[in-house]
């Protein structure tokens, strides 16, 4: 399960995500290997995964066996996939640059489901959990 700092949509047509990953992560290893991922749109009431998919490196945790002991996890298009995100985009990196401390990935998407209504995960939620301080 691959967590990236910040995704933008940058394109309706077609349709592009800029997808930006902190360098030296599992997450950029993965995208770079595969160069397919899948974007999870997080609801409001996911935050507390934040401390094990953006504060642990899954250089050191397998968080795909931990979520599954927690019954979180669902496939889609052969991917492990939260069952409680709003929405699932897959992605395929069609370039890429360094950007400092984070990577850059411009994506298409290829695929895309919405799962529920809801309100998505939130910098300001983060915030306010006193999960960030940004």
């Amino acid at each position: 399960m691959n967590m990236i700092t910040y995704a933008s949509q940058i394109s309706m047509q077609p349709k592009r995500y800029l997808c930006g990953i902190y360098t030296g992560t599992q997450t950029l290893e993965n995208v770079e290997k595969h160069g397919t991922f899948i974007l999870q749109i997080l609801s409001s009431e996911q935050y507390k995964l934040i401390d094990l998919l953006g504060k642990k490196s899954g250089k050191q945790v397998d968080k795909i066996k931990r979520l599954q002991k927690r019954n979180e996890l669902m496939m889609w298009n052969e991917f492990p996939v939260l069952k409680n995100a709003i929405a699932l985009m897959k992605l395929n990196v069609i370039n890429s640059m360094p950007c400092g401390d984070h990577h850059g990935f411009l994506c298409d998407v290829t695929d895309y489901k919405n799962l529920q209504d809801g309100f998505p995960l939130t910098l300001d939620i983060l915030r306010e959990k006193k999960l960030i301080r940004i």
